[in-house]
């Protein structure tokens, strides 16, 4: 995997990176490479994950329960002032919550170092 500086890229091609990082299976290195240690995190209803560390775990429970990873499309970007969006389609089987085709919605917040210290997600089932 080559290095990424995130802060010496735009916002636009940090947003590209991250996707394909995404694609091509790298959840945990999109994450690693992206993401603030003083980051938050809320999905849907449920309350906010506060920090990294947290953050981190939650993603590895998520990641190292897929059973089979069928394809992820995304749909949509919008990027503006630090903020960006992207609409996905997900097809996948987790060990906890079986098959799962579903959009989601990610909204991030960017610093200036580069990096997302917020991420709130939608998911459509």
């Amino acid at each position: 995997m080559q290095k990424i500086e995130p802060n010496k890229l735009s916002l636009t091609d940090r947003v590209s990176k991250l996707n394909n990082l995404i694609l091509h299976g790298y959840l945990l290195e999109a994450f690693e490479k992206f993401y603030a240690e003083n980051m938050t995190k809320q999905e849907n209803d449920n309350e906010p994950l506060v920090g990294k560390d947290t953050c981190r775990k939650a993603a590895e429970h998520f990641v190292t329960n897929i059973s089979e990873f069928r394809s992820a499309i995304v749909k949509n970007v919008i990027i503006s002032n630090n903020i960006s969006v992207v609409e996905w389609e997900f097809d996948l089987t987790h060990k906890d919550w079986g098959i799962k085709k579903y959009t989601q919605i990610s909204m991030h917040k960017w610093n200036c170092d580069g990096e997302i210290i917020n991420e709130i997600i939608f998911n459509h089932y």
